[in-house]
């Protein structure tokens, strides 16, 4: 049985494509994320502590070290207020 070589280009280029799409969508979102993987399957409480950590960091992966909250995060809520 012949091998069919016209076939092994777009084989190749396939190939090479998905493989670029999928490092490119990689990096694109452990960059997004400080250079951590993505999180997945998150409850309320991990939502609430990224939360906690965007308004005391500025971003939802950073974490701070420091033992004293700044002084924006006392008068910053992630309670949404309405109007009536």
């Amino acid at each position: 049985m012949p091998v069919p070589w016209e076939a092994l280009i777009p084989f190749g280029l396939l190939t090479a494509m998905f493989g670029t799409a999928g490092t490119l969508l990689n990096a694109s979102q452990r960059f997004q994320n400080l250079g951590k993987p993505p999180r997945y399957n998150l409850d309320k409480w991990e939502e609430s502590m990224l939360e906690r950590d965007r308004r005391l960091t500025g971003h939802k992966r950073g974490q701070s070290i420091e033992p004293v909250a700044p002084e924006a995060f006392s008068v910053n809520t992630i309670i949404r207020g309405y109007r009536p």
